[in-house]
């Protein structure tokens, strides 16, 4: 796993607007970073070119505002190239004396991983001298192999630069490569910097120093940009169990600093929430897996996984699609993780009533009523064997705060949904097993986002070990392999 400079496009300037090219070779999968050094007296951040990512952006320098003096604010921007990808756009507002932007596109590629992460932190320098440091006002986690963007944003136009570098206790750094250095001549100019370094040794959370020797006295901004190739993964696995169930697992995320996780299902442009996995702390796990027993059925669907890191910054990753299947409609409790296999044979009305109250005014009649309530409904499904019979039974005998799901073979709007249990009505066909039930019903919402759904049972435990020892033989691992294991297979 490693991480390179790729190369950088040509420089752009103006008073208030720059396209900069993208470089040339710039391919798919590489990570382009736009460095922007811009000059106004109201130092505006410059515009996010469509299509990418603020990184992080911050002003600083000595003086009042005018040519080579003040302040200059230093921005980054991010965005992972798709391939056939335009040169991005930022501006600052026009029309203002001395106002100046400058620009440069860069690429990196990486060898492994499954994506692009990065974070920055900035420091400032308000002494002027050819002696630049600038320390940052935040802290990083630090991990060998960590790729460093060393970015400069100086008030004077003509101070280049020399022994760039980075240092953070604990931290090995390798000695800054100089890939960028640019005057920018527009308004009241300013100059643009950037190196490159990557950590050799040592791991932690230190807030790093970007330093420099320049040839003339200038003052202004350092910046570091981390960046890492993405370990965080997410996967989803069908169970070969009845009722089915899909297994949804995040890993990778202790080495991406992710402190939050939230899951969601996506069924086309919507996205709905996995149930137990929103806003859940991750922080120092490896990996995170939720059950979604509440899937629908008969149509592809994938999941997304939003990680929030350290550094407050939100990554979405999104797993391949996948289609449950079953060969009859389904009444399931998912917070159990049982189910039966069911045939709906009439659902004929769906009533809804309303308490209201009517008034004889003056021969005219005044109807005063509140909103009308949930559905209600008798819905009659049948089993056809002895064993389904009894799979119903016990849903319905156990059914978790009252609740079931029912579900078509293929997913259908006003079938599929999550029905309050009032009563049944078993009718039994003593010459076979074939058996109708009337379940008296009112729509309602699904159980509490708190309540898990099952992954697998005590029972499927006991189905298939004897001791604790058999146990250990089959998962010498961790929890989680038992968590994701298909006792159904």
């Amino acid at each position: 796993m490693s991480i390179s400079y790729g190369a950088s496009g040509a420089l752009a300037t103006h008073t208030d607007t720059v396209t900069p090219a993208l470089p040339a070779g710039a391919a798919a999968g590489q990570l382009a970073i736009c460095q922007v050094v811009s000059a106004h007296p109201s130092d505006p951040v410059p515009s996010t070119p469509s299509g990418w990512t603020l990184v992080g952006s911050t002003s600083g320098g000595a003086g009042s505002f005018g040519l080579n003096t003040g302040i200059r604010r230093l921005t980054f921007f991010a965005r992972e190239l798709a391939g056939g990808d335009t040169a991005p756009t930022t501006a600052i507002p026009a029309g203002s004396s001395g106002s100046a932007i400058g620009a440069r596109v860069f690429t990196l590629a990486r060898t492994a991983g499954t994506g692009w992460r990065w974070a920055s932190v900035f420091g400032t320098d308000a002494t002027s001298d050819t002696s630049f440091s600038a320390a940052a006002a935040a802290a990083l986690t630090w991990a060998p192999g960590d790729f460093a963007v060393l970015g400069y944003a100086w008030n004077t136009q003509t101070a280049t630069s020399s022994a760039r570098g980075v240092t953070a206790t604990g931290e090995t750094f390798a000695a800054a490569t100089s890939q960028l250095s640019d005057q920018i001549s527009t308004g009241d100019g300013a100059r643009l910097h950037m190196a490159t370094s990557s950590v050799t040794a040592g791991s932690g959370t230190q807030a790093p120093t970007v330093t420099a020797t320049l040839s003339a006295a200038a003052t202004g901004v350092g910046a570091v940009v981390r960046v890492r190739e993405a370990t965080s993964s997410i996967t989803a696995a069908p169970q070969s169990v009845f009722p089915p169930r899909n297994l949804v697992t995040v890993t990778g995320l202790s080495g991406n600093d992710i402190v939050t996780a939230t899951l969601y299902r996506q069924v086309g442009t919507d996205l709905t929430p996995l149930r137990a996995a929103s806003d859940v702390d991750v922080t120092g796990d490896a990996s995170f897996l939720r059950v979604d027993a509440e899937q629908p059925f008969g149509i592809a669907v994938a999941y997304a996984a939003v990680l929030t890191d350290v550094n407050g910054q939100q990554w979405t990753i999104y797993s391949d699609p996948i289609t449950s299947t079953v060969d009859t409609d389904v009444i399931s409790d998912a917070i159990r993780g049982v189910g039966a296999q069911i045939y709906i044979e009439d659902w004929a009305d769906k009533k809804r009533t309303r308490d209201a109250t009517q008034f004889n005014v003056g021969g005219r009649v005044v109807v005063v009523g509140k909103k009308r309530g949930a559905a209600q409904a008798t819905v009659t499904v049948s089993t056809d064997t002895e064993d389904a019979g009894d799979d119903l039974q016990d849903v319905l005998d156990n059914a978790t705060e009252g609740v079931i799901l029912i579900r078509n073979q293929v997913t259908r709007a006003g079938v599929d949904g999550h029905l309050a249990l009032l009563d049944d009505d078993e009718k039994r066909n003593w010459q076979t097993a074939y058996r109708e039930w009337d379940l008296d019903t009112v729509e309602t919402e699904p159980w509490p986002d708190v309540l898990e759904a099952a992954g697998f049972t005590l029972q499927d435990i006991a189905d298939n070990f004897s001791t604790l020892g058999d146990i250990a033989a089959v998962f010498p691992g961790t929890l989680l392999d038992i968590a994701t294991f298909d006792f159904g297979a």
